[in-house]
């Protein structure tokens, strides 16, 4: 079998091993490694630049043919499968079935002065702009357009020879090369692309996020900050910009996705790709200072069957509810296991149920992300000066349906009074206020204020059932707000927006889709609020 495919080659194997070191020579030092392997690779399907899978397949069935004339069918089978990792990366040979020169390694590219950083864009998908195929892409770095393979008969081949555009990029290794030559680019000059592409972080930059203070500059001049970049709206997605915004604040969470080693085993795209969104709003060196979840709102909608989608709103607290839930099936690693989601959110409360007519109680234990709290209803009546006077409750009050004595009548499945009581508070507790209810007619709004504390809520003066944590554990039941998710508007036609801290310096940030400007934690007190979250203060 050696001998008949060095003869089909035309090359001995002393022949190749002769210009693969005459090649290596050539460059002056290898290419730039990776910081990590990209996390989405197990999801790109396998393309070769010369031949198509049915070419392949039916190469290696040949040859297994031979082989089993021969009684050497696995012999031959494992002669095809290095044949075709030993030339992954290398260039198109006219003609031929096989490979048979190795990807020249060069650092001295004329065209490098062409590159065009301006208009790089690396968040919406990544398709192909003629053939719309997601199959080894590359991103010209004159133009920032799509194009698939780069053969002599690809997209990005025919695009070079057209345009003269002749640096390009691959989406998923990274490696840049310069067409129609065909040769890698090997320079440190467009490792910032490559940050810009798939942002990495160090566990030692992780752990440093919140202390930093310091603003980066955008290509166009504008200053930002990493971590309090805006989200694009790109039809009708408030919902969707106000729940990430929010749970970029939950530092447990955020240093989670940062380093993709920690959900590798994930197989769900969802997961991946909030942990590339997580990355781009905290890193340092972007282009520009805002980011587009084009790529997220694509696995949101994949993964959710279409029940959230762009260009039609949706609530964030069922958003919320949702991507959680799933986030936390697809990491956990067995039935019974915890994830990162239930680590930070989950809590437990005590439920005594006593339907009437029957004296006996049933007890159970329900965990919980969310807790909802019932707004009073508003006045039905106009007061002296011909308005609606607008209520206002303390957070307090709202509370006590948790505290084990305040009985809660229910109607569904069966009329019933209720008793909640927590016995588990999470490290970060998140509030809903029902605001939005709907009848047989239209939605309708309660604009009930909630007067609630911005810093050190003492969680037992609020429930004083809850249980005191067990010797040796320092854990504190004193809890500080991070995000505070408020709706302003009529119910069909508000919209949302979103209170979010910076713990570096304790500022507190409005965000609106792009729109990110600085505020007063007074302005926070005055909002309707609609979601919020705490998060435990350390001992």
């Amino acid at each position: 079998m050696k001998g008949e495919r060095e003869v089909k080659n035309g090359v001995s194997e002393e022949e190749r091993e002769v210009k693969r070191k005459r090649v290596m020579e050539r460059s002056d030092s290898p290419p730039p490694p990776l910081g990590f392997n990209n996390p989405l690779l197990p999801f790109a399907n396998a393309y070769d630049d010369d031949n198509n899978q049915q070419n392949k397949s039916q190469t290696r069935c040949n040859v297994v043919a031979k082989g089993e004339g021969n009684g050497n069918k696995v012999k031959g089978e494992a002669q095809v499968e290095v044949d075709d990792d030993e030339d992954d990366d290398d260039d198109a040979s006219k003609g031929r079935g096989k490979h048979s020169r190795h990807v020249e390694v060069r650092r001295d590219c004329p065209y490098l002065d062409t590159v065009n950083r301006q208009v790089l864009d690396f968040d919406f998908e990544r398709f192909c702009s003629v053939s719309l195929s997601n199959l080894n892409v590359y991103a010209c770095l004159v133009c920032g357009k799509y194009f698939q393979g780069r053969s002599q008969k690809s997209h990005a081949y025919t695009h070079s020879l057209e345009a003269g555009h002749h640096v390009y990029i691959n989406l998923l290794t990274e490696k840049v090369y310069c067409l129609p030559d065909s040769y890698e680019i090997n320079d440190p000059s467009l490792d910032d692309i490559r940050h810009v592409l798939n942002p990495r972080f160090s566990r030692a930059q992780v752990n440093e996020l919140d202390k930093n203070r310091q603003w980066s500059r955008a290509l166009d001049g504008s200053d930002y900050l990493p971590g309090m970049v805006g989200l694009n709206n790109i039809q009708k997605t408030e919902f969707v910009n106000v729940t990430i915004q929010s749970l970029m604040r939950v530092t447990p969470l955020r240093n989670f996705f940062l380093i993709p080693e920690n959900y590798q085993h994930c197989k769900s795209p969802l997961g991946h790709r909030f942990g590339e969104l997580t990355r781009k709003i905290w890193h340092a060196r972007n282009f520009k200072g805002q980011v587009s979840p084009h790529e997220f709102l694509q696995a949101v909608m994949k993964a959710s069957k279409k029940r959230f989608r762009i260009g039609q709103q949706s609530d964030p607290v069922e958003f919320m509810s949702w991507l959680l839930n799933t986030l936390h099936m697809d990491l956990r690693t067995s039935k019974d296991a915890s994830s990162i989601i239930h680590k930070c959110f989950q809590g437990e409360l005590e439920v005594v149920k006593e339907y009437q007519g029957n004296e006996n109680k049933e007890i159970s234990r329900m965990p919980f992300l969310m807790l909802g709290l019932d707004l009073p209803p508003p006045p039905l009546f106009k007061d002296v000066m011909e308005k609606n006077i607008i209520p206002q409750v303390a957070l307090f009050d709202l509370l006590k349906k948790f505290d084990g004595e305040t009985v809660t009548e229910v109607v569904r499945p069966k009329l019933a009074r209720m008793r909640y009581r927590v016995i588990k508070s999470p490290r970060y507790l998140m509030f809903h206020m029902v605001r939005f209810k709907k009848n047989n007619f239209f939605k309708e709004k309660n604009p009930t204020l909630v007067n609630f504390p911005v810093k050190d809520m003492e969680l037992r003066d609020y429930i004083p059932s809850l249980p005191r944590a067990p010797e040796g554990e320092n854990v504190c039941s004193k809890y500080n707000l991070i995000a505070n998710i408020v709706h302003d508007g009529k119910p069909e036609d508000g919209y949302f927006r979103v209170f979010v801290q910076r713990k570096s310096q304790e500022l507190w940030y409005e965000m609106q889709d792009l729109h990110v400007a600085e505020t007063l934690p007074q302005m926070v007190e005055l909002s309707e609020a609609y979601m919020q979250i705490y998060e435990q203060q350390e001992e």
